[in-house]
């Protein structure tokens, strides 16, 4: 049996359809949905991300505001441009790149955006919310792959999903999600014994280990859904998943390929998120 291919992109382009015309029907209210990026340095990949998240702004009629920093500026400089924007009307979503250079305290930048800006997801109080199940931003790879299963018509309640990996940005909010949609929820890591003992036991298996072709056909129950947040580069350099796509595709009911998969949906949900904002913003003028 071969898999049935989740496909990202063309998902991400139905969602984003929707979005724009939010922002159309915003603009006609007289607000345009702002998004600042900060980047601080050069790393490449930051850069990379960066620059599709600006594209993907303007392809929609948002507006974006790159700030770029230096390697070397200090914390408390850094602090203070994301106070400046916190108080800006024409930003609604302000997102920091990370990583940042080894001096910078990531929770302190975090916990410096405004609440009601952090279209990440990222912060103390956003993750609170997340957690209590109430309104607030999710974080954007977690929500883009919850949209994944329910344009590919999979119902998670009652299914048990298995996570591999426990990171505060895709991992553990994963679980958290599919919990709140009746899933039953197994966490598993780097010191998880017998890995594919817990894996094989899932109906729906998410990878985000940052491990190429990590996932093979030894962790994976026929007819499971396969969903890979992996984006790394193989020994020649090619762009793979961290599950061995020509493997596991030969088990899987439904697939997420690399690319293609799960990285067009962080950047829609990060529209969605900011869209949200300036609704809210609206919202809040109205009253």
């Amino acid at each position: 049996m071969s898999s049935a291919i989740i496909n990202g992109k063309e998902i991400g382009q139905e969602i984003r359809g929707a979005v724009a015309t939010r922002v159309a029907s915003l603009k006609a209210n007289g607000i345009t949905p702002g998004l600042a990026v900060i980047l601080v340095g050069e790393n490449p990949a930051s850069k990379t991300y960066v620059a599709n998240k600006q594209k993907s702004c303007e392809q929609i009629g948002m507006f974006s505001e790159l700030i770029k920093l230096p390697e070397d500026i200090s914390e408390q400089d850094l602090l203070n441009q994301i106070r400046e924007l916190n108080t800006r009307s024409d930003i609604h979503g302000i997102l920091v790149q990370l990583p940042l250079p080894k001096h910078i305290n990531e929770d302190e930048v975090i916990q410096a955006i405004s609440p009601e800006k952090d279209v990440d997801g990222f912060s103390p109080v956003s993750v609170g919310k997340m957690m209590l199940g109430q309104d607030t931003y999710l974080p954007c790879t977690p929500y883009g792959v919850m949209k994944l299963l329910e344009h590919s018509g999979i119902d998670v309640a009652g299914k048990h999903a298995v996570i591999v990996g426990r990171s505060h940005i895709v991992g553990k909010p994963m679980g958290q999600l599919l919990l709140q949609k009746d899933a039953t929820v197994t966490y598993t890591h780097s010191k998880t014994p017998d890995l594919p003992s817990f894996t094989k036991q899932a109906d729906i298996l998410i990878a985000a280990v940052g491990r190429p072709n990590f996932i093979t056909k030894e962790h994976v129950k026929a007819g499971a859904v396969v969903i890979d947040v992996g984006i790394n580069r193989d020994e020649n350099n090619k762009l793979v998943g961290d599950v061995n796509f020509g493997e596991v595709s030969e088990l899987a009911s439904h697939i997420t390929p690399v690319p293609g998969g799960v990285g067009p949906m962080t950047i829609t949900m990060l529209l969605e998120n900011t869209v949200q904002a300036a609704e809210k913003e609206l919202e809040r003028q109205a009253k």
